[in-house]
């Protein structure tokens, strides 16, 4: 056997509220340890003549908050299975014990192992004071975080939100760039610090930019953001997207929304693809996000038809695609190395493979070729294939080479033309004859739908001049030469080169 353990909370910071069966505890005890003296309770327990130690050497020895509750934790553990049976320690913490206090959490962990025994008296918590100073209720929806490792996923507008352990300026300034990607910076928050603490409580609402440029942060202060319905700030989360997704395919929602299915949708889904990589050639932000958004909502429509039929949803699309990156990014979120992206895309095929094993499919028995999508783009794809055949050594020796393939390729072409070929034959020659300029492409370092994209583009620009030119002789291209058109082509061309 050991000592018995005993946690006890020191209320918010009042000592009128620290209860008679703590105090009793605390004068009983054969001794105290204190999370930290930094509390206004540790003067009224001065008064009492309760001795105690604290743990405050250790916020400035260790380098962070886990390592100082870490150590805690281990320090009340030593202490306790050294101590003669029947010995009482106490560890006394601000508030309530079960309220963010993270040693608490490792002791009840750990105790049981240990064989100690371990009890827990609450005290007040700083929750209990922020109720009734702020004035709301928890009932209609509250969540409490903490400062220090607050994301912007946590939060929900339509809940009250007490935000804690706000030691400092800095913990104040990555709540306010948190919350700032909810909220907008002129959203007004409350800021409290020892609420409840006569001569030392502070309540002051302040617009969300200035949240860090306050003074007085401490171990007893918090930020409040009061909960808000307003739809604009809904509409900036991703379950709001999702119930606006299913009231449109509800029996009340919109009818051509009801109207449609995966088949009918499908060109959508193509069409929104494009528009995006639009908008990436533009280097157009503003643009890209609004098509972003269109295609995002391909998805969404896509996922409630199959939620509807109850296979799956979209979070269940979103828990696949984690999981997904998480197996396949060894390197990162495993014990796997990768010095370049090299052996990152090393990594990721390795862990495809190891994917494809565990559903019972064995990799060495598919097709080289197998995994390029049936419906890409030809071009493209014949781009996907030539790469998959030449990692297994099936591919020419160099460019050259392949260029010498493109010229055999047209003659074959000129000579399908020349004797009136079938159209097949002529369609088949011409489809080879742009498989081997594909295979330069690779050999160059070069996408070839991206080197085609590009002179598409240069192809519009060029003869968008010639039509501006002529509109600007009052003449159109239906009634303007081919060889007028031409001029005015190498016009653009020389334009060109002086930009």
């Amino acid at each position: 056997m050991s000592a018995t353990l005993t946690v006890v909370g020191l209320g918010s910071g009042n000592p009128d509220r620290l209860t008679l069966g703590i105090i009793k505890k605390l004068k009983a005890a054969s001794v105290v340890y204190v999370r930290t003296k930094e509390h206004p309770v540790m003067a009224a327990l001065s008064e009492l003549e309760i001795t105690s130690q604290s743990f405050d050497g250790l916020y400035e020895s260790l380098s962070s908050f886990p390592e100082v509750y870490a150590a805690i934790t281990s320090k009340l553990i030593e202490e306790a299975q050294a101590a003669a049976d029947g010995t009482d320690i106490v560890y006394a913490v601000p508030g309530h014990p079960m309220v963010a206090e993270s040693a608490v959490s490792q002791l009840r962990e750990r105790c049981p192992e240990e064989g100690i025994e371990l009890q827990i008296l609450g005290g007040e918590s700083f929750l209990d004071e922020a109720f009734v100073r702020l004035g709301f209720d928890p009932i209609e929806g509250f969540q409490l975080l903490d400062a220090s490792g607050i994301r912007s996923a946590q939060l929900q507008p339509e809940l009250h939100t007490l935000i804690g352990q706000v030691y400092d300026s800095f913990t104040a300034s990555e709540t306010k760039l948190c919350l700032m990607e909810l909220y907008p910076p002129e959203y007004e928050v409350v800021v409290g610090h020892a609420l409840g603490v006569e001569n030392e409580e502070s309540i002051v609402r302040v617009p969300l930019y200035e949240l860090d440029r306050l003074d007085g942060y401490g171990n007893l202060s918090l930020v409040y953001v009061p909960a808000n319905h307003d739809e604009n700030l809904r509409n900036r989360t991703f379950a709001r997207l999702h119930e606006i997704v299913d009231i449109l395919r509800s029996p009340e929602g919109c009818p051509w929304d009801r109207e449609q299915t995966h088949e009918s949708l499908r060109k959508n889904l193509i069409e929104e693809t494009y528009e995006v990589l639009e908008t990436i050639d533009e280097d157009d932000p503003d643009h890209m996000k609004e098509e972003l958004g269109d295609l995002l909502l391909q998805i969404m429509l896509h996922s409630q038809m199959e939620e509807e039929l109850g296979t799956f949803n979209v979070y269940d699309v979103i828990e696949g695609l984690n999981d997904k990156l998480i197996f396949r990014h060894p390197h990162v979120f495993g014990d796997t190395n990768a010095n370049d992206a090299e052996e990152a895309l090393k990594n990721w095929e390795g862990m495809k493979a190891e994917e494809k094993r565990r559903k019972g499919v064995k990799p060495e028995e598919l097709s080289v070729l197998s995994g390029v999508p049936r419906d890409l783009p030809a071009l493209m794809k014949a781009y996907k294939l030539q790469k998959k055949a030449s990692k297994v050594g099936f591919d020419w020796d160099n460019a050259t080479d392949c260029i010498a393939k493109i010229r055999e390729e047209i003659d074959e072409l000129q000579e399908a033309i020349d004797t009136d070929a079938a159209t097949d034959d002529q369609i088949l020659e011409l489809g080879d004859l742009l498989f081997a300029v594909t295979n330069v492409a690779r050999f160059i370092g070069a996408d070839p739908e991206e080197a085609l994209t590009r002179t598409n583009r240069k192809f519009v620009r060029r003869f968008q001049y010639i039509e501006q030119s002529l509109q600007r002789k009052g003449k159109s291209v239906k009634d303007s030469s081919l060889e007028e058109m031409e001029e005015l082509w190498q016009e653009a061309k020389a334009e060109e080169r002086k930009v």
